[in-house]
């Protein structure tokens, strides 16, 4: 009878320290004497049968990969659970590795997994969840850290620092779209700690879809303001989640996106920036405002960057944790470090009801942390138009009238603009002074 084995698979996107999980998890297991393999590329072969595709894991191979970003067993998005005999072919698949335990790491899609999985498998299979993305969306408790958000976050720093060297040496705008499905976590943590002159995340809209004109107004009053005090550059970073709230009949370049196995929008195959850039720039014409805008994604620059020390002792925590758990006879649960210490958060507990992923965590608009991130920003605020000479100043920027000037801007100021059509063309034309 062959050992019995656990198993480690990694799915969805990278994130740095993927690694660092896999290394501590393998020295723990081996430590307890079990064999352990790497699946390769997620569920991809498993789901379909095959057993080939998959490495044995030794001390040896992993004790320093820690170090390293990527995923030393590859990663896919190929999802399980859009069919039962999917599910079943992938517990078949591991009980056939004389696999008994199973460690993965992902995000809320490859969570579900997971959980859908330990369901199927009946007690046979043994499955911990370690949570991953840097989007820092999943709802962990006390705002901890999904793992790898600190190492993008730091990284995009650094990259965002230089663009706003280009910009003031060029005297150029950057639009800077970063990664983040649903929430804007990521946007927020690199504009506010660079100081960018301002970031657009999708939670200052609520619920509701978001209007297109009232985006593009936004930016446009900005590069009008940042112009009003003798600045011709900026650096805005702008949320891609912010694409999953417009409604996409706004512009018809929204129309045959791919998405992905968990039905998600593929935003890469968006250039979000360069349609953002358009409308901008033909709404500063109305002004008679030349600005020369350079349009940027950022994010897979971050994904497999190597991790940072902070990611590095929180992911080998995480491996360890997951392996530990495991063979102290523990099931079904996400892995998660709290106040340093090792709290197992069970699937049935934290799993949505309504959309059976794990719930995500947005950015609470009402903390004093995002409030001085907004106080920093170059954007129209209330301030701005309960102060004459601001607004004298701002006007004459925009080569309009001050009465013009509050009756296209002004609207920027309600909640509901948000949502509802901005002012139409025919008040869009601008009245030279």
């Amino acid at each position: 009878m062959h050992p019995k084995r656990m198993a480690i698979l990694v799915g969805g996107g990278p994130a740095p320290g993927i690694n660092s999980v896999i290394g501590a998890a393998t020295i723990r297991a081996i430590l307890s004497g079990a064999e352990v393999i790497g699946i390769q590329d997620g569920f991809k072969w498993l789901m379909q049968g095959d057993i080939q595709h998959v490495k044995n894991l030794t001390i040896d191979d992993i004790s320093r990969i820690h170090f390293r970003g990527g995923s030393h067993i590859g990663i896919a998005r190929d999802n399980p659970t859009r069919d039962k005999k999917y599910l079943e072919k992938t517990v078949s698949s591991l009980l056939r590795l004389n696999v008994d335990k199973l460690i993965t790491i992902g995000g809320d899609d490859t969570a579900y997994s997971a959980y859908r999985l330990e369901q199927v498998s009946s007690g046979r299979i043994q499955v911990a969840h370690v949570p991953k993305t840097i989007d820092n969306d999943l709802d962990l408790p006390h705002g901890i850290s999904t793992f790898g958000y600190q190492t993008a976050r730091h990284y995009g720093v650094e990259i965002v620092k230089n663009i706003m060297t280009d910009a003031k040496t060029t005297s150029r705008w950057y639009f800077v779209i970063t990664m983040g499905r649903k929430a804007g976590h990521l946007a927020l943590g690199i504009g506010k700690s660079a100081g960018a002159t301002l970031t657009i995340i999708p939670e200052e809209f609520g619920e509701g879809k978001i209007n297109l004109q009232y985006l593009v107004d936004t930016l446009v009053g900005a590069i009008i303001k940042r112009l009003s005090y003798g600045r011709q550059d900026g650096v805005a970073i702008i949320a891609e989640g912010l694409l999953d709230k417009l409604d996409s009949e706004a512009f018809n370049q929204l129309v045959n996106i791919e998405r992905d196995e968990h039905d998600n929008m593929r935003f890469a195959e968006i250039n979000f920036g360069e349609i953002l850039k358009f409308h901008v720039q033909e709404r500063l014409k109305k002004f008679g405002i030349k600005t020369t805008i350079v349009a940027k994604n950022i994010g897979y620059e971050l994904r497999c960057a190597d991790p940072i020390p902070f990611d590095m002792e929180y992911c080998r925590d995480l491996g360890y944790m997951a392996a530990k758990f495991l063979f102290d006879g523990g099931n079904g649960a996400l892995i998660s470090m709290q106040n340093n210490h090792f709290v197992p958060m069970y699937f049935k507990d934290i799993l949505d009801p309504k959309t059976h992923k794990m719930r995500i965590r947005m950015v609470d608009i009402e903390s004093e942390s995002y409030r001085i991130a907004n106080r920093y920003m170059i954007r129209f605020k209330k301030d701005d138009f309960e102060d004459p000479h601001e607004m004298a100043k701002y006007a004459a920027t925009a080569n309009i009238s001050l009465k013009e000037f509050e009756k296209q801007f002004g609207y920027l100021l309600s909640d509901e603009a948000k949502h509802i059509p901005a002012p139409s063309k025919s008040d869009a034309k601008t009245t030279k002074k």
